[in-house]
């Protein structure tokens, strides 16, 4: 069985980040992918940039990771932006819109926020039609891949807020937040658990048979206060807004989920 560690929204939140990583490790999971938003509002975008490169086979584009890399007017972005420097800059400006892949059968689409957008919000108690509308056509404008049709499971990042939805046969889930979680204030991220199509030509003749997939979501508890600590020790703008949101899991109006 072929298991994935599915993260995102890190946000620059190290303390939290290396957590997950160590609980991911302890596992024994080696494939990770990441759903965007490596940067911003934590004190620590540099590192979050540089760890994901190191240890995500995947990783698709942020709202955050945009506009830092097109350092977007306002101090919350341009701040991220001085400090990341032109090379990790370019990076960001290059990561893919979606990502899709086939475990156990099912085509599984990896987007930030939607499929048409990295700033299109797709919210839990959303309208039917909204949510139903991950697994349509990827925009042209959002991405320049070819669209490999419509999934049967689609996993996004963005609201920070974890949850499971079946769908008219189809299934949506948000991993949550790694660094900066709207929920509770404990690190998310999911487990997908699957057969891959090498696996499966070996395991059965019947391609119709259903195979085992499974989705684990995972929170691990952090230092939190020591997260705290070095957000007050950095110049990151709107830190007060950013720490509040740390410590409580609730939303407090800080731009840009």
């Amino acid at each position: 069985m072929q298991r994935i560690a599915i993260v995102s929204d890190i946000h620059g939140n190290m303390t939290a980040w290396n957590a997950v990583l160590e609980d991911i490790r302890k596992r024994g999971i080696t494939r990770i992918f990441c759903l965007g938003d490596l940067v911003g509002k934590g004190p620590d975008s540099i590192s979050a940039v540089d760890s994901v490169r190191q240890n995500c086979e995947v990783v698709v584009r942020g709202n955050w990771d945009e506009l830092v890399a097109k350092r977007q007017p306002g101090p919350h972005f341009e701040w991220h932006a001085e400090s990341l420097g032109e090379e990790r800059l370019s990076y960001l400006a290059a990561l893919p819109f979606s990502y899709h892949f086939r475990l156990s059968g099912r085509l599984i689409r990896l987007v930030h926020a939607s499929s048409t957008s990295v700033y299109h919000r797709v919210q839990p108690w959303d309208t039917l039609e909204e949510r139903m509308g991950m697994f349509g056509a990827i925009s042209e404008t959002a991405s320049q891949e070819m669209d490999a049709g419509e999934p049967d499971v689609v996993a996004y990042g963005d609201v920070h807020n974890a949850y499971l939805q079946y769908l008219n046969g189809k299934l949506l889930f948000n991993v949550g937040s790694v660094g900066n979680p709207l929920d509770l204030p404990q690190a998310s991220y999911c487990i997908m658990e699957g057969t891959s199509e090498e696996q499966a030509e070996l395991e059965t003749n019947a391609p119709s048979e259903p195979l085992p997939f499974n989705v684990q979501f995972v929170r691990v508890p952090y230092d939190i206060e020591a997260e705290v600590s070095k957000a007050l020790q950095s110049d990151a703008p709107n830190i007060d807004l950013y720490i509040n949101e740390i410590r409580t899991g609730v939303y407090r109006g800080l731009q840009g989920k």
